[in-house]
């Protein structure tokens, strides 16, 4: 499963740093490392010197490392100062956005719930949690 996040920030904040925060966060976890990089504003390859980080890439596989991505993800996002928003964009189209303020006001189910959403294999129709964007109704911590 391929997902892309981008990083907005509120109050004036820098987006670039923000998504070079969350990178940091993600290849702190040892299971993730390999599996997160960087995807540039130009499209240049991730690696290459020049513009800063627009979007956080990651590549994984349903299980065990998936949850582990789902947990850092939320985590990250409710550990943020001031007012940060990330949208994960999933491979069927599916864009899930998470703030700052809604995910710290979540309860350990709902981070759950909202972690369960993000990594559902595409097509998956298991209705286990929250729904997405795409239904028009909105998930704990989802900013519609």
């Amino acid at each position: 499963m391929h997902l892309v996040m981008t990083v907005r920030a509120g109050d004036g904040g820098d987006e670039a740093n923000g998504a070079a925060e969350l990178l940091r966060w993600l290849r702190n976890e040892p299971r993730l490392k390999s599996r997160v990089g960087r995807l540039d504003r130009d499209g240049a390859p991730a690696g290459a010197m020049g513009p800063v980080v627009d979007a956080v890439v990651a590549v994984l596989e349903p299980g065990g490392v998936a949850a582990v991505f789902a947990g850092a993800l939320v985590a990250w996002v409710q550990t943020r100062r001031g007012s940060w928003t990330v949208t994960v964009r999933r491979p069927d189209g599916t864009e899930i956005s998470l703030s700052s303020s809604r995910a710290r006001a979540l309860g350990p189910e709902e981070a759950a719930a909202l972690a369960e959403q993000l990594i559902r294999p595409p097509g998956d129709a298991e209705d286990t949690g929250p729904r997405a964007e795409d239904t028009g109704s909105q998930a704990p911590g989802h900013d519609g």
